[in-house]
C-alpha cells in the first residue's frame, strides 16, 4: 500500500512525495501550456495536428491521474472511484455493462483496484508515445511565437543555445524551487486528509471531491441536472478542445493583436476557476447558480464568441515580420521618457 512505500521501504517516503506532488505540478504545467497555446493561437494552420496530439497527451493524463488517485485506498480514493466509473452507467444501453467491466464485479473492490494499478503503469507507455509524436508534429510544422507571424528570414530566428537552453533552464530552476518547497514542506497540501482514512464502503464522506486538477469538469458535470446530459457536458468540456482550430474563425493568431479575444481570454480563465471553487463545494445553494452559469460561459466562449469574433472583431495591425516586431519595442522602450514643458 502507499502507507508501506511512505513508512517502510528505503528513501519511500520521498519518493512517495515526488510522486504524489510531481502529478499536481505536471498539471499546473500543462495548464499554463494549454493556456499559453491558446493565448497565442497555437493551434491555428499549420499546426492542428501538433494542438489534437497535445489535447489526446491531455486525455490520456486525465485518465494516468484518475487511476493513480485510486491507488491509496482511502475514503476519497474510494468514493471517488465509485461516482466517477458510475458515470458511464448513463450510456444508453451499455451503461452497466462498461461499469461492470471498469470495477472487475459488481461493485468497487480489489479486482478494481488491481485493474486500475495495471492500468496506472501501462497508460504512462501510451503518454510516451504520445509525447513522442507531439515531439514530432512540432518538428514539421515548427514552433510558434508571440506575434503568430510566420518565420520569414533567418533574422526572424535566433539560435537554440545559448537563448533558448538559458531561458528554459532559469524556468525549470523557478519550477523545481516551488516544488521542492511543496514536496519538503507541506507535501499534503493539495490532497485531502479524509484521505488517509481506509477505505469504507459502509461509512460515505460527507462531500466527494477528486483533485483538484479535474474539479473545473467535476463543476460542469453537476452543473447540468441530467446524468446523461451531465456526463456528455463534462467529457464535451474536453473534447471541444480538439475542434478549436475550427472554432475560432479570426486569421490573426495571437492575443497580442485582437483587443476583443484578450479581454474573453481571460474572462475564461477566470471561469475556469470559478468552476475550480464551485467543483470543491456542494452542489448546492448559490454554488449551484455559480456553476451553471459558469458552464454556460464556458461553452458559449468556444461555440459563440470564438466564432464570432473572426467575422466582427477588427484586429491591430500586424508587423512585417517577427524581426520587425522585436525590434519596433526595442526602439520604443530605449527612447527617454518625454520631459515636462517649463
Amino acid at each position: 500500500s502507499v502507507e508501506h512505500i511512505r513508512r517502510n521501504v528505503n528513501f519511500g517516503n520521498v519518493l512517495q512525495k515526488w510522486h504524489a506532488v510531481g502529478a499536481s505540478f505536471f498539471f499546473i504545467a500543462v495548464y499554463i501550456h494549454i493556456a499559453r497555446g491558446m493565448y497565442y493561437g497555437s493551434y491555428k494552420a499549420p499546426r492542428e495536428i501538433l494542438w489534437m496530439l497535445g489535447v489526446a497527451i491531455f486525455l490520456v493524463m486525465m485518465a494516468t491521474g484518475f487511476m493513480g488517485y485510486v491507488l491509496p485506498w482511502g475514503q476519497m480514493s474510494f468514493w471517488g472511484a465509485k461516482v466517477i466509473t458510475n458515470l458511464f452507467s448513463a450510456v444508453p444501453f451499455f451503461g452497466e455493462t462498461i461499469v461492470t467491466w471498469l470495477w472487475g464485479g459488481f461493485s468497487v473492490d480489489n479486482a478494481t483496484l488491481q485493474r486500475f494499478f495495471s492500468l496506472h503503469y501501462l497508460l504512462p507507455f501510451v503518454l510516451a508515445g504520445l509525447i513522442f509524436l507531439h515531439i514530432w508534429a512540432l518538428h514539421v510544422s515548427g514552433n510558434g511565437n508571440p506575434t503568430g507571424i510566420e518565420v520569414k528570414s533567418d533574422q526572424d530566428t535566433v539560435s537554440f543555445h545559448p537563448y533558448y537552453t538559458m531561458k528554459d533552464l532559469f524556468a525549470i530552476l523557478i519550477f523545481l524551487i516551488v516544488f521542492c518547497a511543496f514536496m519538503f514542506f507541506s507535501p499534503d497540501y493539495l490532497g485531502h486528509p479524509i484521505n488517509y482514512v481506509e477505505a469504507n464502503p459502509l461509512s460515505t464522506p460527507a462531500h466527494i471531491v477528486p483533485e483538484w486538477y479535474y474539479l473545473p469538469f467535476y463543476a460542469i458535470l453537476r452543473a447540468v441536472p441530467d446524468k446523461l446530459l451531465g456526463v456528455v457536458a463534462m467529457f464535451a468540456s474536453i473534447l471541444i478542445l480538439f475542434i478549436l482550430p475550427w472554432l475560432d474563425t479570426s486569421k490573426v493568431r495571437s492575443a497580442t493583436y485582437r483587443p476583443i479575444y484578450k479581454q474573453l481570454f481571460w474572462l475564461l480563465v477566470i471561469d475556469c476557476i470559478v468552476l475550480g471553487f464551485v467543483g470543491a463545494n456542494p452542489p448546492e445553494g448559490a454554488w449551484l447558480v455559480v456553476g451553471r452559469i459558469a458552464t454556460i460561459w464556458y461553452f458559449a466562449h468556444f461555440l459563440i464568441f470564438l466564432p464570432l469574433l473572426g467575422l466582427f472583431e477588427t484586429p491591430k495591425p500586424l508587423p512585417s515580420s517577427i524581426s520587425d516586431d522585436v525590434l519596433s519595442k526595442s526602439a520604443a522602450k530605449s527612447l527617454p521618457a518625454a520631459q515636462p514643458a517649463e
